[in-house]
């Protein structure tokens, strides 16, 4: 037997104790009334899922915890977990794997070796890094994939990815979202079911202040932070290498970053006699982090958990079809629904759009509709074009200084001024995608 620290002492069951497993395997070597079709009832299938499924959690935050600590307690084994943040004071309320020594230390490593101790038998590997850091062969060693992210632009990321093999290996994901006491869950079949870019219409909508309320007359402590990100960050350019002054962008993530901004939107906000800036306002507003409710994030992982142990068993019932709701703020509320599948989505079909615009609009135009308009909303795209002649040309690209200030004056020519023609194809790059996205421009 062994005990655990964390725990007050008591006594975790090991790998080999007997009756370690029975809550478990009772679900997997009987039929019930509401078993898959396709279920096929053994003392096998637990040690199949056992030793032979393995799962990548994507996020070790608020869900994250909870989804390690359920999968590991339902017999999962073979755990990776992704999360590149490190451990805040401020998580500790609800991200019960870690205590105040682990503050500073990354998020996946603590969590790994906490379920690791925790649960006899579990290997949980963590990577402390981005999602866009792997592969495919990195993905394609999985066989679910769970979700629990608090950025959209990451959902979008990993959901194209995943898209991307479904013709390789069709790999399910089941994502989870929380937002104060509402959240949701749902089931993502590549190629079947609609994606995260299907339903893009059903994220909220980032909160934005209007530029001259920030510049001139701000009234709330958000106004100070969001005048500091927008306005004073790119014209001083802290931390940027002065030798060959390449800019820095902003990383919500590291505390130098928002110590300065903490600091600059302090003085704004005495200047104004505004009170409330606070660091964890800051990184709030620069992260645009929604507070979490604890039991809110405990319902919805249990809601993912389910849906994985039921996708790799076929038992207990058929997986949700797709799309849950949960709503706790008045009383207890959940609903299922099956959101349609578009045919023309950019993620699922992997086809060329073909998109109207006027050849007279200018290239910024193009991209002011690639970022705002609800089917498409790109944080940064770059773009490139295959020119008659067969060579490829960019057209604007802003991640790279050099190449930005090169393309630059193309964003007042008009599509046709740049050579463009009704039927061309325009490829474009964006944070929100793995893989290029490829557009048929058709002039009005």
């Amino acid at each position: 037997m062994e005990v655990d620290e964390h725990v007050n002492g008591s006594e975790i069951p090991g790998e080999d104790q007997p009756g370690r497993w029975s809550h478990v395997r009772k679900l997997l070597e009987r039929r019930g009334p509401f078993s898959h079709e396709n279920m096929n009832a053994s003392p096998e299938m637990f040690d199949m899922i056992r030793n032979n499924v393995k799962v990548l959690v994507i996020g070790a935050g608020g869900l994250g915890c909870e989804l390690l600590k359920d999968l590991a307690l339902m017999g999962f084994k073979h755990i990776h977990v992704i999360d590149m943040d490190t451990i805040d004071v401020s998580n500790l309320n609800r991200q019960f794997l870690f205590r105040q020594s682990d503050v500073g230390s990354f998020k996946a490593e603590v969590a790994a070796r906490f379920i690791n101790k925790r649960v006899s038998g579990a290997e949980v590997i963590a990577h402390n890094c981005k999602i866009q850091d792997f592969d495919e062969d990195f993905y394609l060693q999985f066989h679910l994939i769970v979700c629990g992210l608090d950025s959209i632009v990451a959902r979008r990321w990993i959901n194209g990815m995943v898209m991307s093999l479904k013709d390789t290996q069709s790999i399910p994901i089941i994502d989870g979202g929380t937002e104060g006491f509402k959240g949701n869950a749902r089931v993502i079949l590549p190629g079947q079911t609609a994606c995260i870019e299907c339903t893009l219409d059903l994220f909220p909508p980032q909160i934005n202040y209007p530029l001259c309320t920030i510049a001139t007359t701000p009234r709330l402590p958000e106004h100070c932070v969001e005048y500091v990100k927008l306005l004073l960050w790119p014209k001083e350019n802290p931390f940027s290498d002065h030798a060959n002054g390449d800019s820095i962008a902003i990383d919500g993530d590291d505390p130098q970053h928002i110590t300065w901004i903490y600091e600059k939107a302090l003085e704004r906000s005495n200047t104004f006699g505004i009170r409330g800036v606070t660091y964890r306002l800051t990184q709030g507003v620069v992260k645009r982090i929604i507070p979490a409710v604890a039991s809110t994030n405990a319902v919805i992982a249990a809601a993912c958990a389910m849906e994985v142990f039921k996708l790799a068993s076929s038992c207990c019932a058929n997986h949700l079809q797709n799309y849950m709701v949960f709503n706790d703020s008045c009383g207890i509320y959940t609903y299922a629904y099956e959101p349609e599948k578009k045919e023309d989505c950019l993620a699922c079909s992997q086809t060329v759009k073909d998109i109207q615009i006027s050849g007279d609009a200018k290239l910024q135009e193009f991209i002011d509709m690639l970022v705002q308009e609800a089917s498409y909303q790109m944080k940064n795209p770059g773009l490139r074009c295959t020119t008659a002649d067969g060579k490829q040309k960019t057209l604007y690209m802003s991640n790279v200084k050099s190449i930005e200030e090169a393309t630059r004056p193309n964003l007042k020519k008009s599509l046709r001024e740049l050579g463009l023609e009704s039927g061309c194809e325009v490829i474009v790059a964006d944070v929100t995608t793995p893989q290029p996205l490829t557009f048929k421009l058709i002039f009005d």
